[in-house]
């Protein structure tokens, strides 16, 4: 493996690593991660059309999964201990880093002419976006009154609309599933999966079908949507980043968590903004420096 190579695989890792920190923070968009990142672009792509040079896209994803599955293991204790007691710092460390890749988007958007009716957009995606955040936070939940049907048919449907929103920037796979109210029961049967002593019984077997429809239904419904977006970027690249930017937005004040209480609340919420903002910045010189399309 050349030291470009090299460069480039850890690069990614790093990458999907903060993608799988992005899975386990409540409120926190992995779109938004890789916007942030600069692989945005490249994912919507691979996502759209997976089988296409399908060799290379899998040696390009295989590094960010590796590093998004040891995110998840190492960091899930972290994540959850630091916002249970320090929320209002945990969720301004992410907001930076959020807040930081804004110049970016609007660099993006300027690439081509911006039309006044454009904004328009904007204006749409950024009520959008904090909707579904301020829904979520009061505890609103569709499933209430959708009590009559099945959950064989409900989980997925709720699946595939999730699938479809998370390549939204801003939109958060775990606010949407709550609003579904599918988000802690889906969450209990995953961990009760894997269980050994109720592993092959016929309970494990309606789980084990139950999660794996989610999956699918969640994975098509991504991937439909990526062609979406993708010709969206591609047909009007400006529209699409300041859809972006009101999505980004949107999400920035849903999840604001308020303003710190006590003097280490508030040196701490200096420090994460502080710690945010670098390394988004810190991202941006390491996707020019390490060039991550081969």
């Amino acid at each position: 493996m050349s030291k470009k190579s090299a460069n480039n695989f850890f690069y990614r890792m790093l990458c999907g690593a903060f993608l799988g920190i992005s899975v386990i923070a409540p409120g926190i968009s992995g779109s938004i991660m890789a916007v942030m990142m600069g692989i945005y672009d490249d994912l919507i792509t691979i996502i759209s059309n997976p089988f296409k040079k399908f060799k290379n896209n899998f040696f390009f994803l295989l590094p960010m999964a590796i590093g998004a599955v040891v995110s998840m293991l190492l960091l899930l204790k972290v994540l959850d201990f630091l916002f249970a007691n320090y929320t209002v710092p945990a969720y301004l460390l992410f907001m930076s880093l959020i807040a930081g890749s804004i110049p970016s988007v609007v660099d993006e958007a300027r690439q081509t002419p911006i039309k006044k009716k454009y904004f328009i957009g904007t204006v749409l995606a950024f009520a959008f976006a904090l909707t579904i955040g301020i829904l979520a936070k009061t505890d609103f939940s569709i499933a209430s009154n959708t009590a009559s049907i099945p959950m064989e048919i409900y989980f997925p449907v709720c699946g595939a609309i999730s699938g479809m929103m998370s390549m939204v920037p801003g939109m958060s796979i775990s606010m949407l599933l709550m609003m579904f109210g599918i988000y802690e029961p889906l969450l209990t049967l995953a961990t009760s999966l894997m269980s050994p002593d109720g592993w092959f019984t016929a309970e494990w077997f309606g789980g084990v079908f139950t999660v794996a429809t989610v999956v699918i239904a969640f994975l098509i419904g991504m991937v439909l949507f990526s062609n979406i977006t993708k010709r969206v970027f591609e047909k009007y690249h400006s529209l699409g980043f300041l859809m972006v930017l009101g999505f980004m937005s949107g999400s920035l004040v849903s999840i604001f968590p308020g303003l710190p209480s006590g003097w280490l609340n508030w040196v701490l919420s200096i420090v994460a903004i502080a710690v945010g903002l670098s390394i988004s910045y810190l991202f941006k010189i390491l996707g020019k420096k390490f060039n991550i399309k081969e």
